[in-house]
């Protein structure tokens, strides 16, 4: 049977084991034998930590038990996205180079502080 966690109002925080049918239900605080409801009380660690990591680790923990796989169908998905969703993403092995009228060159809005030579 497993163990679940009550926290009574007066006594504070208790656990007693319960069958899993009988987990919803109140249990009596072995104090002051009134019904207490069932909490989840989280370790401190897992309570306080920053919002960021636990995305990250949510994150981590879907990509272990739910991997994408690279198929076919998966890449041409990607290939066909990046042609037609008007993302403003520069087509594949398309160059964003061209040349001026005096013949220098120029990559516009990718470096502006680089010197062309």
């Amino acid at each position: 049977m497993p163990v679940y966690d009550y926290k009574c109002r007066e006594h504070g925080l208790f656990n007693t084991l319960a069958t899993m049918d009988d987990a919803a239900k109140p249990a009596e605080c072995p104090t002051c034998k009134v019904l207490s409801p069932r909490v989840i009380v989280l370790p401190p660690h897992i309570a306080a930590m920053d919002p960021a990591n636990r995305a990250a680790q949510d994150r981590n923990e879907k990509s272990r038990h739910e991997p994408v796989f690279s198929t076919a169908d998966r890449r041409a998905h990607d290939q066909e996205h990046s042609r037609s969703c008007g993302c403003g993403s520069p087509k594949p092995g398309k160059s964003m180079l061209f040349y001026t009228a005096d013949g220098k060159k120029m990559f516009p809005s990718m470096r502006p502080w680089m010197i062309s030579h």
